[in-house]
């Protein structure tokens, strides 16, 4: 079957707070109607929303219709799609498909969440293997920082090595309006100095529990123009799994999954890693940012936190990552984390990103991860 380029002609997105005074519908809705406005339509085809965690804090199931009856958009094809932590790359990638199929002439893909309602750790740990790994108390927190803890014993790597991750997610998010940590400046003594949360993960190495909803409206590549004057195309999709548990990998510090994911999106694009202007990460963790780096083929196995080290990672750098502050600094509303990404992304590659503006951005990477890295999708995007 033959498919159509899709391209992205409309983006909305909430400003990310610690707890948001909105419902949950409203959140969703809000997104979506600012997604529809700057894509000047007032109807669309079919909708498609991540959320992750509503089920467990709000008691809410089937949240895409909700959402779609909020926003006015009743009779829709309204569905929920649901990948863990990549959640919102899946609503992606559902609304693309539903575009470049045929089914669909006009999609929305929204995320949102409210995490600060309820207990969010309990309920995220269930991407986990609920009957192997949650009974001996294992949390995506826990499973990181034993893959931290691995590298740094490995590797032999300063204690140090991945502070600056953080400072430069922090340092990017001071200009995005949006962000949650858009008034907090980190430094490297900030980061060795925060709380110790599992060993040797710190507090400034994961990203904050908050509130947001994003939305992106999809359209054929060939009646982009008619709703934007400046669309961004959707270059390349991909997704990949890697054994379940990271207990039963090969190599738990190799992410196979993101590497299987990206080799696919570049191969489909017919691009080269080195092609990309800056790569939206999965900075839920810094080990994991290091570990996508590596993956992706940005460095070898255990010199990825060189790339910090080195502020390669810098808007001006070789691998400019977390440019409007990522998951870490921005915030990480899981469900609409990917779909956040997606729109800062549209901002890099349409100059409209203010002084976290990437100089001559021409073609962007989102990477997200399921679980842990369970299930890694991959987006290529360009103009």
């Amino acid at each position: 079957m033959s498919i159509r380029p899709v391209s992205i002609v409309g983006i909305g997105q909430v400003e990310v707070v610690k707890a948001s005074p909105k419902r949950l519908r409203e959140l969703g809705a809000m997104a979506t109607r600012l997604a529809m406005a700057d894509a000047g339509v007032e109807q669309v085809d079919a909708l498609f929303a991540g959320n992750m965690l509503s089920d467990e804090l709000q008691g809410q199931k089937h949240v895409a219709a909700l959402i779609a009856d909020q926003a006015g958009l009743a009779g829709v094809e309204a569905l929920e799609v649901k990948a863990a932590t990549a959640t919102g790359a899946a609503a992606l990638r559902m609304a693309y498909f539903a575009v470049a199929s045929g089914e669909a002439d006009l999609a929305i893909a929204v995320g949102v969440e409210k995490m600060s309602e309820g207990v969010p750790t309990p309920a995220m740990a269930k991407a986990l293997d609920a009957e192997y790994e949650l009974p001996q108390g294992a949390t995506l927190i826990s499973r990181n920082a034993e893959l931290m803890r691995l590298y740094l014993e490995r590797y032999q790597v300063p204690e140090e090595a991945f502070v600056n991750f953080a400072v430069n997610a922090h340092r990017n998010a001071r200009h995005n309006p949006l962000a949650l940590f858009r008034n907090k400046r980190v430094t490297a003594r900030d980061v060795l100095a925060s709380r110790l949360i599992s060993p040797p993960l710190r507090l400034l190495d994961c990203a904050p529990i908050c509130d947001g909803a994003a939305a992106v409206i999809l359209a054929p590549r060939s009646e982009a123009r008619a709703y934007s004057d400046q669309p961004v195309h959707i270059l390349a999709s991909s997704v990949a799994t890697d054994r379940f548990r990271v207990q039963d990998r090969q190599d738990p510090l190799w992410l196979e999954a993101a590497y299987l994911s990206a080799q696919a999106a570049f191969r489909r694009a017919n691009i080269h890693r080195n092609d990309v202007s800056l790569f939206e990460a999965h900075d839920a963790f810094s080990i994991m940012t290091c570990l996508l780096l590596e993956a992706v083929g940005y460095a070898k196995p255990g010199q990825g936190w060189r790339l910090a080290a080195d502020d390669e990672i810098r808007l001006r750098g070789r691998v400019p990552i977390s440019t409007l502050g990522g998951l870490k600094a921005r915030g990480h509303p899981i469900g609409a984390t990917a779909l956040y990404q997606t729109c800062e992304i549209v901002l890099q590659l349409t100059e409209r990103a203010g002084k976290s503006q990437v100089p001559n951005a021409s073609i962007a990477m989102l990477q997200s991860v399921g679980g842990a890295a369970s299930t890694v999708l991959t987006h290529l995007f360009g103009v």
